[in-house]
């Protein structure tokens, strides 16, 4: 199977290229300056130089705040930029997998979104991100995977946890909110899972994809604190409207995971066992 990732420099992008050449499948990763996924030119040299039998697209605009302002630049990213590549899947007979958001939902659930829930997006970057599913939808209704996670780490670029990790060295206390729930993902987790989906290949549609569980980012940051020996006590509860930011944050990020027992796909495991693992390897 020849794969081609999109953003591989990326959390997730870098372990999906990992784990495809660790099982020796044909995999190239491309990420800026050697694609741009915004031009139509870019992607059809791409697909030349290496036709894909599977997309998987993890190039993204993940600037939440930032998109509030530049509202434009995201849609690019995550509207034209999906929309193109399902275009030249769709030429060429290939598969995609577009990596999507719990953002595309508006956080007031009170138990598990569904697949198949309606989406109701509260800032740009959740809109934008449904351009982009609703673009592959429609060029590959029959050749796709919409995967949406939320909260991912991981041992390369930015993330919660390596904040967490930093400040804890740097303050006395740290104030986190624990009035936004949802579930940390480990991208290598979400690597493997996005694997088994492309090679069970269920019929397409919505999957959704992240550790099993809930916490808040208030016991998340006391779960990380206990796993390097440091006192949970030092992590402050504090409530959302101590920390305005320019985009809302869903208030409830929780995705249900009907999809995968309907098909027989084993469930991603405890967000707990996925950070102690991450912390033993140490970020």
């Amino acid at each position: 199977m020849k794969v081609l990732v999109t953003g591989s420099n990326g959390q997730l992008g870098s372990e999906l290229v990992d784990l495809y050449t660790s099982r020796g499948d044909v995999v190239r990763g491309l990420d800026i300056p050697e694609i741009d996924i915004t031009s139509q030119d870019s992607v059809a040299q791409a697909f030349l130089e290496f036709p894909p039998d599977v997309v998987i697209n993890c190039a993204a605009w993940t600037a939440v705040d930032a998109a509030e302002e530049q509202e434009a630049a995201a849609l690019a990213v995550n509207g034209i930029g999906p929309d193109l590549l399902a275009r030249a899947c769709a030429a060429t007979g290939a598969w995609m997998v577009q990596i999507s958001t719990d953002y595309v939902f508006s956080g007031g659930a009170t138990s598990p979104y569904d697949e198949d829930a309606a989406p109701n997006p509260q800032s740009a970057y959740g809109r934008t991100k449904l351009v982009g599913e609703e673009a592959v939808r429609d060029a590959l209704p029959d050749a796709h995977y919409i995967v949406r996670t939320a909260w991912l780490y991981g041992h390369r670029g930015q993330n919660f946890v390596k904040t967490m990790l930093r400040l804890e060295g740097e303050r006395e206390t740290i104030d986190v909110v624990d009035d936004q729930v949802g579930q940390p993902t480990y991208a290598r987790d979400l690597a493997a899972q996005i694997a088994l989906l492309v090679d069970a290949r269920p019929p397409a549609g919505n999957f959704h994809a992240t550790n099993a569980g809930q916490v808040s980012w208030f016991g998340f940051t006391q779960e990380i604190f206990r796993l390097i020996g440091a006192d949970p006590a030092r992590v402050i509860a504090v409530t959302s409207e101590q920390f305005v930011r320019p985009a809302p944050r869903p208030a409830y990020s929780v995705l249900g995971h009907r999809k995968w027992e309907e098909f027989g796909i084993p469930l991603m495991r405890p967000w707990q066992d996925a950070i102690a693992d991450t912390l033993d390897v140490r970020m």
